[in-house]
């Protein structure tokens, strides 16, 4: 009799045994299930804006309609991915300049897909990003030359504002495009010697740092995130003096360099501040800030100084401009051409909203619905 209790005894703990290790296999089973979806959320949340109920689609903002319209119409179109662009250093019809300036309409619309899906809720532009997004991600091979792909910060956007909705196929490969792409850049810089010098230290470090930096935080990859503050910070240093003016300025004489120099890494700051990073204000080892050089551009955008573009440049690619004729590289500054700038400075600072308003009383229209408020 004891032996046959035992015996029932033992077949209970190997039934609860067995139960157990079931149970554990799903829990692991479901655990490796909901990996690829917290991977999914992209982390950034650089776009705030929320969809929009249905009763206000109809009455939406003017720049919402435009947007939306826009999409609308390319909704049909194929990608123009491309491996390589590559406009840098190069005069339209050189090379494969005005190619590359096509295909690179694609990374504009992604954005504005991305934009458009997030306040329609329409599943025809998510499938238009889808489509998209898979062809250049698995399509282009990175150069790593900022100024060739800085407009990849369109890709970047709509990747963000899309991870969760889109197929598996699609979401894992623009993660590894992105992971190799900010991981490229980053050993890039760091190869460097110190100080950093050239095109190290000047606009195209600025563009790095941006494509890092957006990169690094929509995958919400803390080992990248590091890296981009690091560099930043390095950057403000060695870019801007403590008077607000910088190096782009001293060797272009031209002020639509500091505009191009400075927008990305506003676009930088407005990825950090969604992670409650305030790089605005982030000193470099001289004590300059990025908002010292917004400071010292403020008088030109207002008018209240004016500048004559490029007669002290030193760089023989601006007087090759000049000569073939190509708008602002001879002349006087147009504030206007400092109208994002400001418009995503007013997203970092109030302070910069009036003369946002000033040089045009819209935001471009991306911006106007993927920020529609600016900073108090």
């Amino acid at each position: 009799m004891a032996r046959k209790v035992r015996s029932m005894q033992s077949r209970a703990e190997a039934r609860r045994a067995r139960t157990w290790r079931q149970t554990c296999a799903l829990l692991l089973a479901g655990a490796a299930a909901l990996l690829p979806l917290r991977q999914a959320q992209a982390a950034m949340n650089f776009c705030a804006a929320p969809a929009l109920q249905t009763s206000e689609r109809t009455n939406a903002d003017p720049g919402v309609k435009a947007l939306v319209s826009n999409v609308q119409a390319h909704l049909n179109e194929a990608p123009h991915a491309l491996a390589r662009l590559h406009t840098e250093g190069t005069l339209p019809h050189e090379d494969i300049y005005d190619q590359s300036v096509e295909a690179e309409k694609d990374l504009d619309l992604l954005r504005d897909a991305a934009l458009a899906w997030r306040a329609t809720s329409d599943d025809r532009f998510l499938k238009l990003v889808d489509r998209l997004l898979y062809a250049w991600v698995t399509t282009y091979q990175p150069s790593f030359n900022p100024i060739d792909e800085t407009r990849f910060e369109g890709l970047i956007l709509a990747y963000d504002m899309t991870a969760s909705a889109l197929p598996v196929k699609t979401r894992n490969a623009a993660m590894a495009f992105l992971t190799r792409f900010a991981n490229g850049y980053i050993a890039q810089i760091d190869a460097q010697p110190r100080p950093l010098k050239g095109t190290f230290r000047n606009n195209w470090q600025s563009h790095r740092i941006k494509l890092i930096a957006m990169a690094a935080f929509t995958l919400d990859n803390r080992k990248m995130i590091n890296a981009a503050q690091r560099l930043f910070v390095e950057h403000i240093g060695d870019n801007i003096a403590p008077d607000g003016s910088t190096i782009d300025f001293s060797e272009r004489d031209a002020l639509h360099y500091v505009t191009y120099d400075l927008q990305p890494l506003v676009m930088a700051a407005l990825a950090a501040r969604r992670h409650n990073r305030n790089w605005l204000q982030e000193k470099g080892a001289n004590g300059a800030t990025l908002l010292a050089a917004l400071n010292w551009l403020a008088p030109y955008a207002t008018g209240s100084q004016t500048h004559e573009e490029f007669v002290h440049s030193n760089v023989a690619f601006d007087a090759k401009r000049r000569e073939a004729g190509l708008p602002g590289y001879s002349g006087q500054w147009d504030p206007k051409n400092a109208t994002e700038l400001f418009h995503l400075a007013a997203r970092l600072d109030g302070r910069f909203t009036p003369i946002a308003l000033q040089l045009a009383p819209t935001p471009p229209a991306w911006l106007a619905v993927c920020l529609p408020l600016p900073a108090r």
